[in-house]
C-alpha cells in the first residue's frame, strides 16, 4: 500500500485509473478511460460510517463491503488496484517547517515521524506516515504531513479488500479533491463530512490552510460552527494573500445551493460545487460528492 500525498501536482504515476471514496452517505466509485470518465454510487445505512482517529469506524464493516463491491463492479474493468479516498476526519493532515529534510525520504520519514510524536494524539510508531515538500528556502522547509492510525487504516483497507480490490493509494478526501480544481489560482475549499467539516486554502503548488473540526450535534449550534469555520478561513485567507477569496468552493453531500442556504448566504453568489458529476455517471450520485474521486483521478 503507498500512502501517497502527490495531490498538488496531479499528474502522478502512482495513481491507478480506478478510484473510489468512503462516505458516511455511502461509496462512490469512478474509473478513468481515455479521457472519459464513468461513476457509480452505492448508499450506506444512516451510522454506517463514523470516521475519526479511534477505531473502530464503521458501525457494520460487512455493508461497508457489499457497497464498495456494487459501486466498483459496475465500473471497473480488469483492474484491480485502485485509490481509496478516506474521510478528513480519519487522518491528521499537517504543515510542518523544519530547518532541512533530508533529500531522500527514507532518511527524512524517520524525523518527520519523531516529530509527530509531540503532535499527533494516537500513537505515531506504526501509522501510515506521508509527506510532500511544498517549499524550500535557505533555512526552511515546509511540508504538507500526513499521518493515519494504524488500526484506521487496516479497517479501510481490510474492506476494500474484502470487496475483492487492492488499496494501492489512499489519500484524504480533502487533499484528493484539491486536484480537481478547475486552476492554479489561490482558492478556499470548504468539505463537509456530516459531523466534521474542513476548510484548506491551496496557492499553486502550496496548501496554506489544512483544518478539519468536529461539528456540534446541537442544529443550532452546528449552524454557528460552519459560519464560524468559514469566517474564520476566510479572514485568513485575505491576510495571507492580501485579497478576499472570490469564490467559496463546496465538497460535500447537498451541494453548494444547500451549503449557502446553511450559511445564510444567497445560494450561488459566491458558494460553488468544486466539481460536477460527469455525464457518465452509471448510478443516481448526491449531488456534492464528485470531486474527491475526480481529483483522485486528474491527469
Amino acid at each position: 500500500m503507498e500512502f501517497s500525498l502527490r495531490i498538488l501536482s496531479s499528474n502522478s504515476s502512482l495513481r491507478p485509473d480506478l478510484a473510489c471514496e468512503i462516505t458516511p452517505d455511502g461509496v462512490l466509485a469512478a474509473r478513468q478511460t481515455g479521457g472519459q470518465m464513468v461513476m457509480a454510487f452505492a448508499p450506506l445505512a444512516a451510522d454506517t460510517v463514523q470516521p475519526g482517529l479511534s477505531a473502530p469506524n464503521f458501525a457494520d464493516q460487512a455493508g461497508v463491503v457489499v457497497a464498495l463491491r456494487k459501486a466498483l463492479d459496475e465500473v471497473a474493468l480488469r483492474g484491480k488496484r485502485l485509490t481509496l479516498v478516506v474521510p478528513d476526519a480519519a487522518v491528521r493532515v499537517l504543515i510542518l517547517d523544519f530547518d532541512s529534510l533530508p533529500v531522500k525520504a527514507q532518511d527524512a520519514l524517520p524525523i518527520v515521524r519523531f516529530r509527530l510524536r509531540k503532535l499527533a494524539p494516537f500513537d505515531v510508531e506504526d501509522a501510515a506516515v506521508s509527506y510532500q515538500v511544498m517549499r524550500q528556502e535557505k533555512e526552511l522547509t515546509r511540508a504538507l504531513v500526513t499521518v493515519m492510525p494504524a488500526a484506521i487504516r487496516a479497517e479501510y483497507e481490510d474492506a476494500v479488500r474484502a470487496a475483492g480490490y487492492e488499496p494501492g493509494v489512499v489519500l484524504p478526501s480533502t487533499l484528493a479533491a484539491l486536484a480537481a480544481l478547475p486552476t492554479g489560482d489561490a482558492a478556499l475549499v470548504i468539505n463537509r463530512n456530516h459531523s466534521s467539516l474542513t476548510t484548506a486554502i491551496a496557492n499553486s503548488n502550496e496548501l496554506l490552510l489544512h483544518r478539519t473540526l468536529e461539528l456540534s450535534a446541537n442544529e443550532a449550534s452546528r449552524r454557528d460552527d460552519l459560519a464560524q469555520a468559514v469566517s474564520v478561513a476566510a479572514a485568513y485567507f485575505e491576510d495571507t494573500l492580501q485579497a478576499e477569496p472570490r469564490v467559496l468552493y463546496y465538497v460535500g453531500a447537498g451541494g453548494a445551493e444547500e451549503f449557502a442556504r446553511a450559511l445564510g448566504t444567497e445560494a450561488g453568489s459566491v458558494v460553488r460545487d468544486l466539481a460536477a458529476t460527469p455525464a457518465g455517471a452509471m448510478s443516481a450520485i448526491p449531488k456534492g460528492l464528485a470531486a474527491g474521486v475526480m481529483g483522485a483521478l486528474a491527469s
